[in-house]
């Protein structure tokens, strides 16, 4: 992964999807785009203005990442993925450089006005997650 520092807790969803890109696309920066749109369509889903920052990963409102984004390979075998801010401790952030990204801070669902219990977040990013896998199977390659 190309970040400094991860930091995983209570309050984020944190989705780590294994598939061996051997049977679909070997290709690491489609595969990383696509986690990106996953999120991004979720995000978008809840009328929030969720866009990618040019040169970087993740997604961002305003001038904030609210979702990281960092993947590994080996042998085209996927690990890590991304985590969403619902509604963490932000000031855990505060020790350290997230992602080894300065200029930029960190945000939330919760600090954005989005009041949604983890359940409910979940279900809508499996759903989208649902539609990636979809487009693997066929083959399509579809996103982003």
């Amino acid at each position: 992964r190309g970040g400094e520092v991860t930091y995983h807790g209570p309050g984020q969803l944190v989705l780590y999807p294994i598939i061996d890109l051997r049977h679909y696309r070997q290709d690491v920066h489609w595969y990383l785009r696509s986690l990106e749109e996953v999120a991004l369509r979720v995000l978008r889903s809840l009328k929030l203005p969720a866009r990618r920052e040019p040169g970087l990963t993740g997604a961002w409102v305003d001038d904030a990442k609210v979702c990281a984004t960092g993947v590994k390979l080996s042998r085209w075998v996927t690990m890590h993925g991304f985590s969403v801010n619902l509604d963490p401790d932000l000031g855990h952030f505060a020790g350290i450089v997230p992602c080894g990204i300065d200029d930029f801070g960190v945000t939330s669902l919760a600090r954005l006005g989005i009041d949604l219990a983890p359940a409910a977040f979940d279900e809508a990013m499996q759903a989208r997650f649902g539609d990636f896998l979809e487009a693997l199977e066929g083959k399509a390659c579809a996103l982003p």
